[in-house]
């Protein structure tokens, strides 16, 4: 049966995203830009918190800029050991969670995308960036990247989670939304019943994006969720065997309406795990060897209203996380088959 869902998945999904530079195409270039659309027929009136979405944690932190101000994420300890400049190289080593742009991610088949907000000291236009550490791009360039593949795959549907602000008064916060309604328009979709929310309802909305606002300022704008509908439990540990002990209690308790649901199966540095691999960085002191184990806890993840709904990780494009998470909607299809024997 797993080699049957892998071949099957293959035919769907076997399109190449984009050539490598030398214009050659590679077995590695596999595309899932359409693997939403690409669903079994059946999965279309299924609603989106039952099926396995893949997401990326900080997702924004493919690149982040050490020449900039520390973040206001930051303690006015580390604030101050910012001002040496090699401090702030090796911040970069830990503030950079991926490797791939949101346009890479998103071909690559992510689809839920965690954000963190902030406005720069000195910054006359109110201008928001993204944040982890040290600043990246601006929100503005990346809600763009975002649309504009959007606009080419339009049966594709994302999860924007913007989860953690900093340095934002009221102005901060409406120049954001402004920018939101700006970058998306009518593809935005109105906060309502999570249950109906489906492939097959949104396709005939032509809307492809969901906002969460972990601000009060939701209640303000229709299409912005509020943050509650989206709760993403955090284990907060370095160990692997913590980590999944954590994410089997809370999809134990997860509830079956109302809500979608976030495993972050991601690990978190302490202060010692920093000062042990202050130079190898978050990559490779932490995520490079461990996450083959957590690969291997997704592989054995069932989708549906009380199984696994969105699974985020670091580095997505280290391990095939995007396909074996999407490839977990397959036993939807066969315990629909089944039901039918």
């Amino acid at each position: 049966m797993l080699a049957i869902r892998k071949v099957r998945r293959k035919l769907r999904m076997g399109t190449i995203c984009s050539p490598n530079p030398s214009g050659t195409k590679t077995s590695l270039e596999v595309c899932n830009a359409d693997w939403m659309a690409s669903l079994p027929t059946h999965l279309h009136n299924v609603p989106l918190s039952h099926l396995a979405i893949p997401g990326s944690h900080d997702s924004f932190s493919y690149w982040v800029d050490e020449k900039s101000p520390v973040g206001p994420d930051q303690t006015p300890a580390v604030k101050r050991l910012a001002r040496i400049s090699l401090v702030k190289k090796l911040m970069k080593k830990w503030s950079v969670t991926q490797n791939l742009s949101f346009r890479e991610q998103l071909e690559a088949g992510i689809r839920y995308f965690d954000l963190r907000v902030s406005s720069k000291p000195g910054d006359a236009d109110q201008e928001i960036y993204f944040i982890h550490g040290l600043f990246g791009i601006r929100v503005w360039d990346g809600l763009m990247e975002i649309d504009s593949f959007l606009t080419q795959h339009p049966r594709e549907i994302v999860f924007l989670d913007f989860n953690h602000f900093y340095a934002m008064d009221e102005a901060h916060h409406k120049r954001l939304i402004l920018r939101i309604q700006e970058a998306f328009g009518n593809k935005l979709c109105s906060a309502c019943s999570v249950e109906s929310m489906k492939l097959q309802t949104l396709w005939e909305k032509k809307c492809q994006v969901l906002i969460f606002y972990h601000c009060p300022f939701y209640k303000q704008y229709p299409f912005l969720w509020p943050g509650k509908k989206i709760p993403a439990p955090w284990a907060n540990t370095t160990s692997v065997s913590k980590l999944i002990l954590f994410l089997e209690t809370t999809l134990s308790e997860r509830a079956p309406r109302g809500s979608f649901h976030v495993s972050q199966a991601i690990l978190t540095p302490r202060v010692k795990t920093i000062a042990r691999g202050l130079v190898g960085g978050l990559k490779n002191t932490l995520v490079h060897r461990n996450l083959p184990a957590i690969l291997d806890w997704v592989k054995t993840q069932k989708p549906g209203a009380t199984g696994v709904n969105i699974i985020t990780s670091d580095f997505v494009d280290l391990v095939d996380f995007a396909t074996t998470v999407i490839e977990l909607n397959d036993l939807l299809q066969e315990d629909r088959a089944l039901a039918k024997c």
